[in-house]
């Protein structure tokens, strides 16, 4: 019988699912992703090789597991093409494993301006920290029924008069409201016709595909871009992405029923991080050395995947974990670079807030309800020993299982998986979730 997992972050992002749908490719027949874009930036390590995926699901360093970009995802064609070519150079076979909904909204030439016009225009306490890659004005043109799709590019005539009618609107904003250059027709129109012929032979109905695969017993796996708290409904807004970016959008973003979506993974760090802006209750000072967020920082290599900017670095939320864990309905958790807070002599949790007077155990909704949290904060000893690349519970200090376990009774959701490393046999496994 057919099993379905879905990977989703629980963090604002950046908790390292790229390696943990790796490590679980081995179990499923194909890999979907179903929201974001090109924003996204899951890092593989595997062996002597680093992958860099953007748009590209994290299945596709596995030898015939077939992989899908589900309907949710807004798709940039030209730059998943130069994506495709760079694995293709290192020898990893991409156009006959990978299959494109035809539903997908295209990410063109003006999404990008108006982002990057947009995020100039505001005063730096308003900047989002977008990637400046269009992915936001692409989901509003979405929703207001204006988005050109991947079907669209196969109707050369039908797809320049939309073009010319969208760019008519969006040229006007760009100029007459923030002040940049227009846009022109014949650039994007030239290099979506060029694209379309590249990426023709990879649509394919997803929907049908996936329903096949389960059908015939194979598992799938759902792989999730971004974080919970990231999410444009749930997270905290409006310092968000564009996109749902939780377990139940698995379901809408691929055209498969939520009944089939049957384990939830929620991959969390043993610390938290969060690039751009936006509120972060346990934040720490990451400039000065010998402090905890400065370990965080470096040993960590908290940089951005997609961005290069320097991630800010936290302790672990678990007020903020509960909530997302209820906005998923996690079934398991994974907990990943652990190793990154070897050798510190105290560890801090939150287990809840201050607000206004009142204890809160769970995360708030909204930017300024979030902004006003106190954290507080139980206090546990570090460990000096390592944790780096363990592969069994009895391998940890002592030290570093009582932290992992008070977190199973915080947040009241057991711990699956712990990573200890980039590598794919840098993993602890107490429950497999493709067993479970």
């Amino acid at each position: 019988m057919s099993k379905n997992v879905v990977v989703v972050g629980t963090q604002w992002g950046d908790e390292g699912k790229g390696k943990i749908v790796d490590w679980l490719t081995d179990h499923a027949k194909g890999v979907v992703r179903f929201q974001g874009g090109h924003n996204a930036g899951h890092t593989l390590v595997i062996g002597a090789n680093e992958y860099k995926l953007n748009l590209v699901p994290s299945g596709i360093v596995r030898e015939g597991v077939a992989c899908y970009i589900g309907n949710g995802v807004v798709l940039d064609a030209h730059h998943l093409l130069s994506e495709i070519r760079v694995l293709e150079a290192g020898g990893i076979k991409v156009r006959e494993r990978l299959r494109i909904s035809p539903g997908c909204p295209l990410i063109l030439g003006y999404h990008a301006a108006l982002d990057r016009a947009r995020e100039a225009a505001k005063s730096a306490s308003d900047k989002i920290g977008t990637t400046g890659k269009g992915i936001g004005p692409t989901y509003e043109d979405k929703v207001a029924r204006r988005a050109l799709r991947v079907y669209d590019l196969f109707d050369r005539e039908r797809f320049a008069e939309k073009l010319r009618a969208n760019l008519e609107y969006h040229n006007f904003v760009l100029t007459q409201h923030l002040g940049a250059d227009a846009v022109e027709f014949q650039t994007v129109f030239d290099q979506a016709m060029a694209d379309a012929e590249e990426i023709r032979p990879m649509v394919a109905d997803v929907s049908a595909e996936l329903y096949a695969v389960n059908k015939a017993g194979g598992n799938l796996l759902f792989e999730g871009a971004q974080g919970t708290l990231l999410d444009i409904d749930h997270g905290t807004y409006p310092f968000v992405t564009s996109s749902n970016c939780v377990a139940g959008q698995a379901a809408a973003g691929s055209g498969v029923g939520p009944g089939r979506l049957h384990y939830v993974l929620g991959i969390t760090k043993a610390y938290c991080t969060r690039v751009g802006g936006g509120p972060f209750p346990t934040e720490l000072d990451i400039e000065t050395a010998g402090l905890p967020g400065h370990q965080m920082s470096t040993k960590g290599r908290e940089f951005g995947t997609v961005t290069g900017r320097k991630r800010r670095c936290g302790w672990l939320d678990l007020a903020a974990l509960k909530r997302s864990i209820i906005i998923n309905g996690v079934t398991g958790l994974c907990i990943t670079k652990l190793d990154v807070l070897d050798g510190l002599p105290e560890l801090k949790l939150c287990t809840g807030y201050m607000l206004e007077g009142q204890r809160i155990d769970l995360l708030p909704m909204g930017s300024e309800e979030v902004t006003r949290c106190e954290p507080i904060f139980e206090t546990m000893s570090g460990w000096s020993g390592t944790t780096f690349g363990a592969q069994s519970w009895d391998a940890l200090p002592q030290e570093a299982r009582a932290y992992l376990h008070r977190i199973e009774e915080i947040i009241e959701i057991p711990i699956d998986v712990i990573s200890t490393g980039p590598e794919r046999d840098e993993t602890i496994l107490r429950r497999h979730p493709f067993g479970a």
